[in-house]
């Protein structure tokens, strides 16, 4: 096989540990009708990567091993399938194509369908919009068409430094919301930089105790007391969505109980909102915070520092 035929990758045969992500040369893939192929020149690294790895996350939807996790894309369109209209070859992209499903962005190449992606804001570097698919259509997708966030609102959102959280922040704060966030004290100034006006050091008060009236809870934490616990912030009538494995059946039963709603969330690939990303990026509103930089070789090491959860902001692997 030619060269130009294939691609530098990182694959893993079986499920384990981040010493399983090993770097490998694969085919390069070709589009589809309603495709594009696109060169990666950044990859997001996002929690749920290096669930999948570990064989949680999607590993049941993705398949079993060898398989290559990443969803997060940032690059340039190397060529468009048949009936493609939305780019052309040149154009520079991002997006999470094909999630829940198998992407393989922690790859030199993608193909996936076209709308799963939207054009780079103009000036945006790729690793920047990189760290900006998956975290930010969650924030987004949680925000805008779950909740419909708007002026006045009180937004309610737990650990508000991370990868999803700092974005959610940005984003409520950008529809007019006030925002209170949760994080570790040595955190707290970083959020305020952000717009929290109220930040809560979850170590030294309880935050139900610290925050009342919400109209909505962005719970980025996922334990079922978590869940419970944030019903006691929102007023009535108030919506707790829960993204990390879901609303806790229970939770939902308590909610539905005191006139409150509750509902699960996962992200879906969305041309519609990557573009309202975009905007905000443009507008100088949303800006992504990227905690580390690694090259494509490091994966291994950049999930050791996602499973630390330590970072405050993204990790990206630049290709």
């Amino acid at each position: 096989m030619s060269e130009s035929a294939t691609m530098r990758t990182i694959t893993q045969d079986r499920y384990g540990p981040p010493e399983v992500l090993v770097e490998a040369e694969a085919p390069r893939p070709e589009p589809l009708p309603g495709e594009v192929l696109v060169r990666v020149h950044a990859a997001g690294v996002n929690p749920v990567d290096a669930g999948s790895r570990a064989g949680s996350g999607m590993a049941a939807v993705m398949g079993g091993p060898p398989l290559t996790v990443g969803w997060d894309v940032a690059g340039t369109v190397e060529a468009v399938g048949f009936g493609v209209s939305l780019f052309r070859e040149g154009d520079e992209v991002f997006g999470m194509p094909r999630f829940p499903h198998q992407a393989g962005a922690y790859a030199e190449y993608v193909t996936a369908p076209s709308r799963h992606f939207a054009r780079t804001p103009a000036g945006l570097t790729h690793v920047r919009a990189a760290a900006l698919p998956l975290a930010g259509l969650t924030a987004w997708q949680v925000l805008v068409d779950t909740a419909a966030v708007g002026p006045g609102q009180h937004v309610l959102v737990h650990a508000a430094a991370g990868g999803v959280g700092h974005l959610a922040v940005q984003i409520a704060r950008a529809r007019g919301a006030r925002v209170t966030g949760t994080a570790s004290a040595a955190k707290h100034d970083f959020l305020r930089r952000l717009g929290v006006e109220d930040p809560i050091d979850y170590h030294a008060v309880r935050f139900e105790d610290a925050a009342r009236g919400v109209d909505v809870v962005v719970d980025l934490v996922g334990t079922p007391d978590n869940q419970r616990r944030s019903l006691r912030t929102l007023r009535p009538g108030g919506l707790l969505v829960a993204v990390p494995g879901g609303l806790d059946p229970a939770v939902g039963e308590e909610a539905a109980e005191q006139g409150l709603r509750a509902t699960s969330f996962l992200v879906e690939p969305d041309h519609t909102g990557l573009a309202g990303l975009a905007a905000l990026v443009d507008a100088g509103r949303l800006t992504a915070e990227v905690a580390n930089v690694l090259p494509l070789a490091e994966a291994a090491e950049a999930h050791r520092l996602i499973e630390s959860r330590r970072t405050s902001g993204k990790v990206v692997l630049e290709i």
